[in-house]
């Protein structure tokens, strides 16, 4: 079956397969530190994570439902636009994924840095690492309390996955075969993709920005379906001379 895989697509797989049983079952987690992709600001952040977070997955089903959206999308994109651009098309959405989510975090981080401020709180003493004091009403500290919390899991909890590069592959053939249709869980007959994708982003729009994405990084999707978009709509008119 590998065989029949483009080469770009097929090596992507690969990669992120051996990743994963390393990193997940050989050395049970004790890579996420390093290879996922934590917010720029937070003391946990290596520069090399804005790529590596890409080969990164939680869960086996994590894994399984991103390398089998990019076995069905990926080969006919490769061998329609050849495997420079391809390449180029999957690393410029997952870093698109990764500025987009970050962007939204930054927006987050200042809106919790502003209110602590107003409550008193030494936002200085946080950032140098050192013990959190705080002070005031005991209304005040416990709001204090919940947005140190909601600061702390900006900074510490990691961004995995090849969901924001494989969502701009989504889009990318989305914008270059409008009329294609595939087939959806739970809905009986077969969708052209150029009404999907839409829906598919919307959602993720609007559980990126309320918060209630479940732990998922919805944000990042939509940043990796914008710059699919951005690229196939420049490359759309040049399709037939790709090689």
């Amino acid at each position: 079956m590998f065989n029949s895989i483009p080469p770009v697509t097929r090596n992507i797989i690969i990669i992120n397969i051996a990743v994963f049983v390393i990193a997940n079952l050989l050395f049970q987690d004790r890579f996420v530190g390093y290879l996922a992709a934590f917010y720029p600001f937070s003391p946990f952040f290596k520069s090399w994570q804005i790529v590596t977070h890409m080969f990164m997955h939680g869960s086996f089903m994590h894994i399984l439902f991103n390398m089998f959206t990019l076995f069905s999308f990926g080969p006919i994109l490769e061998n329609s636009l050849g495997e420079k651009k391809y390449l180029i098309l999957y690393f410029l959405s997952g870093l698109g994924a990764f500025f987009l989510f970050n962007l939204w975090n930054f927006v987050e981080v200042q809106q919790i840095s502003s209110e602590l401020q107003q409550l008193g709180f030494n936002l200085n003493e946080y950032l140098s690492g050192s013990s959190v004091q705080y002070s005031g009403s005991s209304q005040s500290v416990l709001r204090q309390q919940e947005l140190v919390g909601e600061l702390n899991g900006i900074m510490g909890t990691p961004m995995v996955g090849a969901s924001g590069a494989i969502f701009g592959v989504v889009a990318a053939f989305a914008t270059l075969y409008p009329d294609a249709k595939i087939g959806i869980m739970f809905i009986p007959i077969p969708m052209k993709v150029k009404y999907v994708l839409p829906v598919v982003v919307i959602g993720s729009i609007y559980l990126g920005v309320s918060g209630n994405g479940g732990g998922i990084a919805h944000l990042a999707h939509v940043g990796g379906a914008i710059v699919g978009f951005i690229l196939a709509r420049i490359w759309r008119k040049h399709l037939y001379r790709f090689n």
